[in-house]
């Protein structure tokens, strides 16, 4: 188990720029509410490199780059805000150690306010609550494992719902986690990727799809 690392956790905040995603819905899907394959730059995702993290446009990809240790870095599309959400994306690992921590956002109001369901790339998951104590699961002290995440320099087909007070979390087809909290009831969506005792987590998301569940 992994115990309790996320009271640890040193929060850095990518914001992103207002974004369009008219161009890329498909018309004839008429519950796809935003979608991105990241080809190009007219989502205004946001292109921020320092020191310490990196978000940016990368090969047809979206890449969150997390140099520091204990460390959570994400990136919204713009003020976009849904109440009821099915969120797609597909996840991999490009490069930094298996310990870390990726995954989808819904009910971003703040950085101190939102959920997300993320995986690990040596096979853990978690629904987890952003406050302003930092993130912490729901209904467990810890991210628990699943053999239904490819471990390693893989690719993952992460799922995130959020549909009324029920989070459910998928991955590559298969449920592996449902929690209920009622206290965020809309928000952006958006990516995230951290870091636990080492840094240099590399991630790459594509094919980011929004649908009205």
């Amino acid at each position: 188990m992994k115990f309790n690392r996320f009271f640890y956790v040193l929060l850095v905040l990518a914001l992103a720029s207002m974004a369009c995603f008219s161009s890329n819905t498909s018309s004839s899907s008429s519950n796809v509410l935003l979608s991105d394959d990241f080809s190009n730059t007219s989502n205004d995702w946001d292109q921020v490199t320092d020191t310490t993290y990196t978000t940016d446009y990368y090969n047809n990809s979206y890449r969150i780059v997390v140099n520091d240790t204990t460390t959570d870095v994400w990136a919204n599309p713009g003020s976009e805000s849904f109440t009821d959400v099915h969120i797609e994306v597909d996840a991999t690992k490009n490069g930094g150690p298996d310990d870390n921590d990726f995954g989808i956002i819904c009910r971003y109001t703040s950085k101190d306010q939102f959920y997300y369901g993320i995986i690990s790339s040596d096979g853990y998951y978690a629904i987890m609550k952003m406050t302003s104590n930092a993130g912490n699961p729901i209904g467990h002290d810890s991210m628990l494992q699943s053999d239904k995440i490819s471990q390693g320099a893989a690719t993952n087909r992460i799922r995130f719902d959020c549909v009324g007070s029920t989070l459910t979390l998928y991955v590559n087809g298969t449920q592996v986690d449902q929690q209920t909290d009622s206290e965020y009831t809309s928000g952006n969506v958006g990516l995230i990727a951290g870091t636990f005792g080492t840094g240099g987590a590399d991630i790459l998301f594509d094919n980011f799809y929004v649908y009205k569940p």
